[in-house]
């Protein structure tokens, strides 16, 4: 499992935008994950799936109301990863209101899940192999903070826990 000085995994998580412009297609784009992290403070938070209870009432929306926070915290960009494809992950980002606040970024096949040694086993729940619920604060591409929800909990992978963090 991944630990706090570890990079983050090699990985393409793949993300899709509501509307052309600064470079970026419409469609499901690649994001190499050691590129896009580089030389940045990322505040990072996965999640089950998208549209779930407690991921749509209470994960993203912390995120997003503590937006300027985590920006005068230092944190350059917030990152939303689950294991769902860009279609959904850009359907939730239009339904939650993320704009530029939260990149909602797919995790389609698991690679990264699979990579952080985080993953939740929902087979059972119809749901398959998704990612655990948690939280980091990456810097330069390096584990800063992890906190790891325990089963069905939603204590430590919060923005505020997060903001706290990014500001000690």
């Amino acid at each position: 499992m991944i630990q706090v000085g570890d990079p983050l995994p090699a990985a393409t998580l793949m993300e899709f935008h509501e509307t052309e412009g600064g470079g970026c297609s419409i469609g499901p784009n690649p994001v190499d994950v050691a590129t896009a992290s580089a030389g940045k403070t990322i505040a990072l938070f996965a999640l089950p799936g998208a549209f779930t209870p407690t991921c749509s009432a209470k994960h993203v929306p912390g995120y997003i109301a503590n937006f300027e926070a985590l920006k005068a915290a230092g944190v350059d960009e917030i990152w939303c990863v689950s294991v769902n494809d860009a279609f959904v992950m850009g359907a939730w980002a239009r339904d939650q209101k993320t704009g530029d606040k939260v990149r909602m970024l797919a995790d389609g096949d698991a690679a990264f899940a699979k990579a952080t040694g985080l993953t939740l086993d929902l087979t059972g729940k119809g749901m398959g192999l998704r990612s655990a619920r948690y939280s980091m604060l990456v810097k330069n591409g390096k584990v800063a903070t992890l906190n790891i929800e325990g089963p069905g909990k939603f204590e430590v992978s919060d923005a505020g826990t997060l903001l706290a963090q990014a500001k000690g």
